[in-house]
């Protein structure tokens, strides 16, 4: 059976548009972990967790608090997200991505010398389109390493 091209055609502006969601959300990240802008990539009662991490954020409001007091507490300064080999499934208005994540940043201890680190590990999401528009429905972090990658 063939798929019709529109519906072929329509996957693949879906996985752009899925690709451009993970983009702002690294980028917003990245952005010295901007609350506003993280939080505004999900649904309303959207779900940021890391099991692992004994870190589960319901709802824009909690996943806001969640990414300010990262902000705020200077344990990650200057990272840099980066994240591939995407597998972005859609069905209709619903879809699901894995991605492998290498993250570097910085941080800044009570002693003023900057340390290095990195964390390597997946992100599992599922994404809801809404008035046209992807967002994170549930957003899975899973780090598998976290760890100082250079001295200074």
């Amino acid at each position: 059976m063939t798929i019709p091209l529109e519906r072929r055609l329509q996957a693949l502006e879906d996985i752009e548009s899925i690709r451009r969601l993970k983009s702002r959300y690294c980028q917003a990240c990245d952005d010295d972990h901007d609350p506003d802008a993280v939080a505004a990539c999900f649904v309303e009662d959207g779900l940021w967790e890391g099991p692992n991490l004994g870190i589960h954020a319901k709802g824009r409001a909690a996943i806001r608090a969640y990414i300010g007091g990262v902000r705020d507490s200077a344990r990650m300064r200057h990272s840099a997200h980066m994240v591939t080999n995407p597998v972005i499934t859609v069905d209709g208005d619903r879809a699901t991505g894995q991605w492998r994540l290498l993250m570097l940043y910085t941080t800044r201890p009570a002693d003023g010398k900057v340390e290095h680190f990195r964390i390597i590990g997946t992100y599992d999401e599922a994404y809801v389109r809404m008035e046209g528009t992807w967002l994170f429905e549930r957003l899975t972090v899973t780090v598998e390493e976290n760890g100082p990658y250079a001295e200074e």
